[in-house]
């Protein structure tokens, strides 16, 4: 949580210190601040449920129709049932998952004054983390199961290779991702409400990270 408050914190301090540099060159830097909801696709989806988050961004327009985006974004998600495991007194645990993103991306946009449709692709930095809501002890030789391989357990091909204790697990990898979006003016241009779906991909180790993010925002 600390790490998300300040990357809100920074978040929120740049898109206010964009504005003067708006006032000096109105046509070229962009940002953009939504929130959305997260839909998580095979394999997270058999761990995580649905979620939502917040995602910011900045960036210059070529001209009308290209432009580059810098952006943030944040999903949270819960547990399955399928994610859940049992402590040593048989109790059941869950969790979350927080997923950061830190990618560059490249935009493409055509309509009328006011309506509009873009389409957005780019790549950069994911994390996964995990956390469970008790620590959870697994010994030696327990049969090791995706749900604790979810949760950072060490295995071999079928058992838990020593005694550990589960509790937060962080895991990361370059990846990619691709949507489409429409946009509404509001008001005096250049602002306008954005809607778009975006799907996103890592290569994380042993469970790969997918998900589709609906967002919902406003743009200029």
């Amino acid at each position: 949580m600390k790490c998300f408050s300040r990357l809100s914190l920074l978040t929120l301090l740049t898109l206010i210190c964009i504005k003067p540099i708006r006032a000096q060159n109105s046509e070229r830097i962009n940002s953009s601040l939504g929130t959305l909801a997260s839909v998580p696709m095979h394999p997270t989806s058999d761990f995580a449920t649905l979620g939502w988050g917040f995602t910011a961004g900045v960036g210059y327009n070529f001209n009308r129709y290209n432009a580059v985006i810098g952006e943030f974004l944040w999903n949270r998600n819960y547990s399955t049932n399928g994610a859940k495991i049992s402590n040593s007194t048989g109790v059941s645990n869950g969790g979350v998952s927080d997923i950061y993103g830190i990618t560059g991306n490249y935009r493409f946009e055509f309509g009328g004054r006011r309506f509009g449709t873009y389409l957005i692709g780019g790549g950069g930095w994911y994390l996964r983390q995990n956390h469970l809501e008790q620590k959870v002890a697994i010994s030696s030789g327990t049969a090791c199961t995706n749900a604790l391989i979810w949760w950072g357990a060490t295995c071999t091909p079928g058992s838990v290779t020593s005694e550990q204790t589960l509790d937060s697990y962080g895991v990361s990898a370059l990846g990619g991702n691709a949507g489409l979006g429409l946009t509404w003016r509001v008001g005096e241009p250049p602002y306008r409400f954005y809607a778009e779906a975006r799907y996103h991909y890592a290569p994380t180790d042993n469970i790969k990270t997918q998900f589709v993010n609906c967002t919902f925002g406003i743009r200029y």
